[in-house]
């Protein structure tokens, strides 16, 4: 029997505030290091990264050590703090900040260690409270991790290990839609990979009449006006059946935020009826050979001829391209305006293409990269000839702006790349669990050993972690407060969550894992996409620390 500490709650919130004294104490330091004259130098960051970043991890640890015990202390007043949220607390809790005094993992072979931050002996020690102490003492027993794995073994099959602390509307969400994945995309979602084919127009025809494309937009324009907590939900769900089609609203999510927060009344009133309802399908083209993250560098070029632009250059990393019909375009207007001041944002409207003939449009050809996973909507590379645009579909009738623009999508995006991020770990545990529980060695099914055991519990407990971290991102989104910090934070955390849980997943498969007949094996090729999209996990370390070194930043 395991002893959960009566005083849990308590004891976690006294946690956290030792972990967020340490982070001050670790924001001094590194910001003594990284300032010139006083201020935080952008120069000074970058050559001391592995400071910054071990800073920005640890501050994304003392968030999610936040937020789990927000999830806690919620749980109890809703009279829904079962054993199973008492042990995930307790475990998740003891794991965060034994990483926090010992060293928080930003890679396979990077630790981010104290001494990284210039942080002392002395500062671990008074961050070693009593508290501290028997957090980690309580929850790091292996009698945790395996009361936590048989509740699995029990519960099989469930929609979520512990409670997820939203409210029976969310519950109902989730309930649609997990239902849906199961019979329309976790079947067939395997020999869509393995063939690398588009997801079929059928699934998305019904996504569209389940509301998936205008999720979030105002009901003014004939979208379901759900908050951005709906969005993590749906997400989660559809990426736990195949992360394509999990992400075949994340165009739709970019585009609508584009266009409500810099289009003109007409392209409101044109565009988002049309992308709420499916009717048009967007695609996302920032990117460029050459660029990579440095926006600031973006070559493309759109030159004004009479009522149109025509635009010259070349994109890369264009999902789901071919069967769109739109493209957020961004484009340089002003070659002699230096870095972002010079961009522009077009809503380009461009023929559905083909297998065959992907790109049917004058001025513009293309193909396909070929991809380790995330595969059901394909990637593509643009080169654009002469490409014609109405001047009437530069997004707010103003050059100059799309920048500014651009960056008001992030928070939404990270914030819904997290979810994905949940719902490919939440596939992963599902077929790890099932595996564990079917797999006989040695006379006895997997899940008996403790190692197994080991790996599925920390699966439940760090998808928990996630999960609260990335919806604390959204209330505040959906409160109008700037989130980006937030946001950033739920994406970095979720995507190593993922990659985890796929890893390990795999590893309890064995030589079977490495089959491409076994679905794991898709599983961990489409994981390892969210370390890389929407910000690199190195360029989110760098976000994230930049903004908290901001003279005035929590």
């Amino acid at each position: 029997m395991v002893l959960i500490p009566s005083d849990l709650l308590s004891l976690c919130d006294d946690a956290a505030r030792s972990a967020e004294n340490l982070l001050a104490a670790a924001k001094a330091k590194v910001s003594a290091r990284v300032s010139k004259s006083g201020k935080p130098s952008p120069a000074l960051i970058d050559k001391e990264q592995r400071a910054a970043h071990a800073f920005a991890w640890l501050a994304t640890c003392v968030e999610a050590l936040l937020q789990l015990a927000r999830w806690g202390r919620e749980l109890e007043h809703n009279g829904k703090f079962s054993e199973i949220e008492k042990l995930i607390l307790l475990c998740g809790s003891a794991e965060y900040l034994a990483q926090i005094a010992g060293g928080i993992p930003m890679s396979q072979n990077e630790i981010a260690r104290p001494a990284d931050m210039d942080l002392t002996d002395s500062d671990i020690g008074a961050f070693r409270t009593a508290s501290v102490q028997q957090i980690m003492s309580a929850g790091g027993k292996s009698e945790v991790r395996a009361a936590i794995a048989d509740y699995m073994a029990k519960h099989a099959g469930a929609m979520t290990v512990g409670a997820d602390g939203l409210d029976d509307t969310m519950g109902m969400i989730r309930d649609q839609f997990f239902r849906f994945a199961q019979a329309k995309v976790t079947p067939f979602a395997h020999q869509w990979h393995l063939k690398d084919e588009l997801i079929p127009l059928e699934v998305i025809s019904e996504l569209s009449a389940l509301g998936v494309f205008g999720l979030t937009v105002p009901e003014q324009y004939g979208g379901a006006g759900l908050a951005k907590i709906a969005m993590c939900v749906v997400s989660e769900e559809l990426s736990r059946g195949y992360i394509g089609v999990g992400s075949l609203a994340t165009r739709s999510e970019i585009a609508a935020e584009l266009i409500l927060g810099g289009g003109t009344t007409d392209q409101k009133d044109h565009w988002l009826p049309k992308i709420a309802s499916g009717e048009i399908l967007p695609t996302a083209v920032f990117t460029e050979p050459a660029g990579g993250s440095d926006v600031a560098a973006l070559r493309t070029r759109a030159t004004r001829e009479g009522d149109v632009y025509k635009v010259f250059g070349n994109k890369t990393w264009i999902t789901h391209a071919a069967r769109a019909d739109m493209m957020t375009l961004l484009v340089r207007t002003n070659p002699d305006a230096p870095g972002y001041r010079g961009l522009s944002m077009f809503l380009a409207e461009k023929p559905r293409g083909s297998e065959a003939k992907p790109f049917p449009a004058k001025g513009m050809t293309g193909g396909e990269i070929k991809v380790l996973g995330y595969r059901g909507m394909k990637e593509y590379e643009i080169g654009f000839d002469g490409f014609e645009v109405p001047a009437a579909n530069l997004l707010g009738h103003e050059e100059g702006q799309g920048f500014k623009q651009l960056m008001q999508t992030f928070e939404s995006a990270r914030i819904q790349t997290a979810a994905r991020a949940i719902g490919v770990a939440l596939a992963a545990m599902d077929l790890g669990l099932r595996y564990a529980l079917d797999r006989q060695q040695f006379g006895q099914a997997l899940i008996h050993f403790p190692r197994v055991r080991d790996k599925l519990a920390m699966m439940a407990v760090e998808i928990v972690i996630a999960r609260q971290i990335a919806y604390h991102a959204a209330r505040e989104k959906d409160e109008g407060r700037r989130c980006d910090l937030e946001a950033g934070m739920a994406k970095l955390l979720a995507a190593r969550v993922a990659w985890a849980c796929a890893d390990n997943a795999l590893q309890i498969h064995g030589g079977n894992g490495f089959a491409l007949e076994f679905e794991i094996s898709r599983v961990l090729c489409d994981a390892r996409i969210l370390n890389i999209f929407e910000g690199a996990a190195e360029i989110q370390a760098q976000v994230i620390a930049r903004r908290l070194l901001e003279p005035g930043a929590n």
